[in-house]
């Protein structure tokens, strides 16, 4: 008996569905095409920094050996296209006006101070042990240290300035680091052949593999989870309109007096808005992989994994359906429940990294993050897609969504019954 209830509970939510049909698009139309639109965004700013080199201006004024080295590696980084036909002048009217990224300027006799510098330097530090040759007795005035102008765009992220500012020091330093040692050799007299260009210490990276293939993470890995657990929560907003509207038309109060429990009605909802949440990731993984792949996208790999990403899609599905029914539970009126339900989504997949990476948050927001249920399903995801966890490593964040579900409907069925108490 308690089974055909819940049936008939499923069958008036599909109903209620039916004769709304913005709230369908707004289930399965919308985020379809903000995960095409997001990802395609991304992918593309990707390639551009990967694929393509970003034009900047470099002045070189010194024309010598530490100029000519920097300009090599920057030529060499692939990242950058080099324009030399400009001065100071029209390089920095060109940067400030938002033409060009940034101009880098090298100083006239920066091989030449350098070497002087570094040579007056090291006469002193060898003259202070005795070991000076007799061609080094005259000590030489250092030269005034020499400024490589940097000039960025107004416009320019921080992070950019800051690893370009990073790639020339390390350049700078690397030249200087040789000079400084080839300077002692010629100072000591020392014949030793020393591969120059040869660092002791250097950084080797190592990724997951498949196969023999390195395990990369692209646009695709991050937006289809991401964007499939906001479609999920979005059902907020169609599944609270919808218990307001109970409320308004009287359907909750012929609801209340009817014999089935209160409970069964939440398991009604809980079960239909549950299919939808794994049609909406069945839709988004097919986006994935078969969409994708045609818009030169990289295709979405779920080979072994399919069954510990419905897993997780099931309990954010339960946190986002706890979620909704609270909400339309606590609103007295539409105009209450859709903005505040839309707003709340959007904050919640603010915190919860959907928009901007956790680790990039300060660090109070990053405190904040760990109690959102977007934020437990999304490292779920990752666990399962990038780390190749099972359903064992994802058991914290699945306890967490249920709990989050469970505690919903207990405050819902605790609101409902105090403010129906006669």
């Amino acid at each position: 008996m308690l089974l055909y209830k819940l049936w008939r509970s499923f069958i008036k939510e599909i109903l209620l569905l039916k004769r709304d049909i913005g709230g369908i698009v707004i289930i399965f139309v919308m985020p379809l095409l903000l995960i095409v639109t997001i990802t395609l965004i991304q992918d593309s700013t990707f390639k551009n920094l990967e694929g393509s080199k970003i034009p900047i201006i470099f002045i070189d004024n010194d024309k010598s050996e530490v100029s000519k080295n920097i300009k090599g590696e920057l030529e060499n980084s692939k990242t950058f296209q080099l324009l030399t036909n400009f001065n100071e002048k029209s390089a920095q009217e060109a940067v400030f006006s938002g033409d060009y990224q940034m101009a880098i300027v090298i100083p006239e006799n920066l091989t030449k101070d350098l070497n002087s510098n570094i040579e007056s330097k090291v006469q002193t530090i060898v003259s202070s042990f005795g070991l000076e040759n007799d061609s080094a007795k005259v000590t030489k005035v250092a030269p005034k240290a020499k400024e490589i102008h940097l000039y960025f765009d107004p416009a320019t992220n921080a992070g950019f300035k800051n690893s370009v500012m990073n790639s020339v020091n390390k350049m700078v330093f690397e030249i200087e680091n040789k000079k400084i040692y080839k300077a002692f050799q010629d100072q000591l007299g020392t014949t030793e052949n020393l591969d120059e260009n040869k660092n002791l210490i250097s950084f080797k990276e190592i990724t997951p593999k498949k196969g023999e293939m390195d395990v990369m993470p692209n646009s695709v890995q991050h937006n289809v989870p991401a964007w499939t657990l906001f479609a999920i929560f979005f059902i907020v907003v169609p599944l609270s309109i919808n218990l307001v509207k109970e409320k308004s038309q009287g359907t909750s109060v012929r609801a209340r007096i009817s014999p089935t429990p209160y409970f069964v009605h939440i398991l009604g909802k809980t079960c239909t808005y549950l299919i939808i949440c794994i049609i909406q990731f069945l839709l988004m993984v097919a986006v994935g992989i078969y969409l994708f792949p045609y818009m030169d996208l990289p295709a979405f790999d779920v080979s072994g994994k399919m069954f510990q990403l419905i897993v997780v899609t099931l309990f954010a599905g339960l946190a986002a359906i706890g979620f909704g029914v609270l909400l339309g539970t606590i609103a007295d009126t539409q105009e209450q429940s859709a903005p505040f339900g839309a707003t709340s989504v959007v904050v919640l997949a603010a915190i919860g990294g959907i928009w901007v990476p956790v680790f990039l948050m300060p660090e109070f927001m990053q405190t904040i993050a760990k109690f959102s249920p977007m934020n437990w399903g999304l490292n779920a995801y990752y666990d399962i897609i990038l780390r190749n966890s099972g359903i064992g490593g994802i058991a914290k964040e699945l306890i967490f969504l249920f709990l989050f579900y469970l505690a919903t409907v207990f405050i819902s069925i605790f609101y409902e019954k105090k403010q129906n108490a006669v």
